[in-house]
């Protein structure tokens, strides 16, 4: 299975690049706790854009930057939503999003290669999460895996991480001007990995 292979793959990659590609997926998810923030109310993404940026700069200069990842993860678990007191599908993919980011401090203040690919597998699963409770109603049960495998979500899900594993295992070093350029390129992206985008206020 694709998703299997690119799990691999992930596991192959340098300590370095499995750290940008972890803050790469987090990104994508960001916007989709936004949404759930902007249409309820609750919650406030400052902490989750605050600890992904410290990140960033810490991977960027690792010897200049240093980052207090347990203090960031406190602050993401503050602002992160329960299920429970929010019946609408959004709240899970907000969830996911400050899961994927908890785990991500986690591996960094533990060095745990393990948390990395983890954040790759909360991202798909968000995804996958996502087109069942949506589309449960319409779809039969026997027939929801195949229709989740070939929803265009979970495909583009599946093709942007194998993407930006390809981009990574080409450069033989991450620096400054790589994290610059992988941050340009969510920017450029424009949308979560449910396709959602906010507009700018």
């Amino acid at each position: 299975m694709a998703e299997l292979n690119t799990f691999q793959r992930i596991r192959d990659l340098d300590w370095d690049h499995q750290v940008v590609l972890a803050l790469y997926l987090c990104e994508r998810m960001v916007p989709n706790y936004e949404f759930f923030c902007h249409i309820t109310q609750f919650g406030d993404a400052k902490p989750l854009r605050g600890a992904l940026n410290a990140c960033w700069d810490h991977v960027a200069q690792p010897k200049q930057v240093k980052v207090n990842f347990g203090r960031w993860q406190e602050k993401v678990d503050e602002v992160t939503p329960s299920e429970h007191g929010h019946d609408m599908l959004g709240v899970y993919p907000a969830m996911d999003a400050c899961t994927a980011i908890s785990i991500l401090l986690q591996g960094l203040l533990d060095k745990n290669a393990g948390n990395l690919l983890d954040v790759a597998k909360v991202s798909q699963a968000s995804v996958v999460k996502f087109i069942e409770l949506n589309d449960a109603e319409q779809v039969p049960a026997d027939e929801l895996q195949q229709h989740v495998d070939e929803h265009e979500l979970y495909q583009y899900e599946i093709a942007m991480q194998q993407a930006m594993v390809s981009f990574l295992e080409s450069q033989p070093a991450v620096s400054a001007a790589l994290i610059k350029q992988v941050r340009q390129m969510v920017i450029d992206e424009g949308v979560s990995n449910l396709g959602l985008q906010l507009e700018e206020d």
